[in-house]
């Protein structure tokens, strides 16, 4: 039932002040520069389980916002069906971060989370005052999102160990970049509470 906790039929939590956004995470890394950011996106991946599994204990709701990588009849399950291929690069992130079933998903078709989704409803939807935002890469898509969710006066931590960019100086130069003009918080994963979080105003 509606703004009961439990969770039926894979819903998720009705009202949160808090949520966890995981910017495409389930990616097949079928581009040129691939192993260039795996080498630093197992690590962070590793951080976001990490801290996915306090959000989820927290009552936090973590939502995947996705590229649909041109498909666009694809919904979640068939992004991550093709992301478990063999050969395919992507496998040991979503192996590490597969979506559950009280998980929600935006699929998105440009760089933001916002743009074009249904993100912002969702949001509204939950109450969000606050987003952790991780994922790939930190200085293009999750850079994106973080700009969208500062023009919608959102409140903003990224976990500087759960992003990730082709380079850690990249990855470092927007971490700076988002604290400065976009007033965003950079703790390590490990550092996030999430439920001195929800209490902030």
């Amino acid at each position: 039932m509606p703004g009961t906790s439990e969770n039926l039929h894979g819903s998720a939590p009705d009202r949160s002040p808090v949520a966890l956004i995981l910017v495409d995470v389930i990616n097949p890394l079928d581009f040129p520069e691939a192993d260039q950011l795996l080498r630093f996106a197992i690590p962070a991946a590793d951080r976001l389980a990490e801290l996915k599994h306090r959000a989820k204990r927290a009552g936090v709701p973590v939502v995947y916002a996705n590229d649909n990588f041109g498909r666009w009849r694809s919904d979640l399950s068939a992004v991550v069906e093709r992301c478990r291929e063999p050969g395919c690069k992507g496998a040991a992130l979503v192996e590490r971060l597969r979506p559950e079933c009280d998980d929600y998903f935006v699929l998105k078709p440009k760089h933001s989370a916002f743009f074009s989704t249904t993100m912002d409803t969702l949001l509204r939807y939950l109450g969000v005052r606050t987003v952790v935002l991780g994922g790939f890469a930190a200085d293009i898509c999750v850079l994106f999102t973080a700009n969208d969710a500062y023009m919608r006066d959102l409140r903003i931590v990224i976990p500087s160990d759960g992003v990730a960019s082709n380079g850690s100086a990249d990855r470092d130069t927007v971490l700076a970049l988002m604290r400065r003009v976009l007033k965003a918080e950079t703790p390590r994963a490990d550092e996030i509470d999430f439920a001195a979080l929800a209490k902030e105003p």
